[in-house]
């Protein structure tokens, strides 16, 4: 079973989310990782002697095998770097979690704006979250939040109304309701969206989880809007984020006279763009596939490049997934240098992206 080794070796003390990739990088699957000499692994940036004799000492089968049930009983599964729906937005980010935990429908891509915001939100701030993200998902445009009380939970609910796609972050594992009184919705965005989470099964809601959290929530999104952020609060963390991650930062102006609107109008004098309406997030979003009605990703890659047949007929195989270079040559028949030659050709001219594990798929 190939998630026992994803999440054993994520076990493995010492291991975080960099030295994992450089493992993937090095020994092509977390199995063969895990099965290296103290020698071949010494030579992984990262990887200490502790951490080989941690792998030596196999403390992380345990582990591994209590995750293993526990997640064929959740109703959930894992998504790993290397499967065909694992985000692609999400390489963008400098420490994305190898594998998650999902309910319900993941997409590798789609344009998603994320809504965040105070928990104890105003009546004004949650009418203009509803409204926001009612209207985001008219327009097609996935709604990504934190299932949290207050904006969050107006944002999921919002989206729902307008008939579009929600998907929500945890900061706990996937199999725990919190907010408790939000099980409905967590059923509701299960149905048409998707909940995630990168945080192993029973993982309890501990403050320290959400700022990881929210790395996830703008490396998700194309865009992060902030509604009724207090200073120092986890939105302003979620939109410093999304700075770092090339995101755009939008913001609604809150009352001047609340402490919970700081945050949020600070935003704007920074130069996050203030939003009245939709059509203000829309605007900075125009050209883009999902909201013209355009051409699927893929398809618009293959009109924009000039490919040979042979790159044509590689780059036909990873619109339809991503797959190992072995698997690339085993399904055209040409020999593993024709094959690397022509993968090198298509990553230049921008049609296709290397993922870990010498795995390859179509750009964007």
């Amino acid at each position: 079973m190939e998630e026992f080794y994803w999440l054993g070796l994520k076990a493995v003390p010492g291991i975080g989310n960099v030295t994992f990739r450089r493992l993937l990088e090095r020994f092509d699957a977390p199995g063969a990782a895990l099965a290296a000499s103290p020698a071949e692994l010494a030579a992984v940036r990262g990887v200490t002697p502790a951490v080989a004799g941690a792998i030596r000492e196999g403390g992380w089968k345990r582990f591994a095998h209590e995750e293993c049930r526990r997640l064929e009983g959740s109703g959930a599964r894992l998504v790993t770097f290397v499967s065909a729906d694992y985000p692609k937005s999400l390489f963008e980010i400098p420490d994305p979690p190898p594998f998650l935990y999902v309910r319900g429908e993941l997409r590798s891509s789609e344009l998603a704006v994320a809504v965040v915001g105070s928990r104890r939100a105003t009546s004004y701030g949650l009418m203009a979250t509803g409204r926001l993200a009612e209207a985001l998902a008219a327009h097609g445009v996935a709604v990504i939040s934190g299932m949290a009380r207050g904006v969050d939970t107006a944002a999921h609910k919002g989206a729902l109304q307008g008939g579009g796609r929600t998907v929500g972050v945890l900061g706990c594992g996937i199999d725990r309701v919190y907010p408790p009184e939000n099980r409905p919705l967590f059923e509701a965005v299960c149905e048409t969206g998707c909940l995630v989470s990168e945080f192993p099964l029973g993982t309890l809601p501990l403050a320290e989880n959400f700022p990881r959290r929210n790395r996830i929530i703008s490396g998700l999104s194309r865009g992060v809007l902030v509604v009724e952020a207090a200073e120092n609060s986890g939105s302003l963390i979620t939109a410093q984020f999304a700075l770092e991650h090339g995101r755009d930062v939008f913001a609604v102006p809150g009352n001047i006279s609340f402490a919970a609107c700081r945050g949020s109008n600070r935003l704007i004098k920074q130069g996050a763009k203030l939003v009245d309406c939709v059509e203000d997030i829309l605007e900075e979003l125009r050209g883009l596939p999902a909201l013209n009605g355009e051409c699927a990703p893929a398809q618009a890659a293959a009109r924009t490049f000039s490919l040979t047949p042979r790159e044509a007929a590689v780059y036909e195989l990873l619109a339809r997934s991503s797959l190992h270079i072995d698997d690339i040559i085993a399904q055209t028949e040409l020999t593993a240098g024709e094959v690397s030659s022509m993968l090198l050709h298509l990553e230049l001219k921008g049609a296709i992206t290397p993922l870990p594990g010498k795995h390859f798929a179509v750009a964007g």
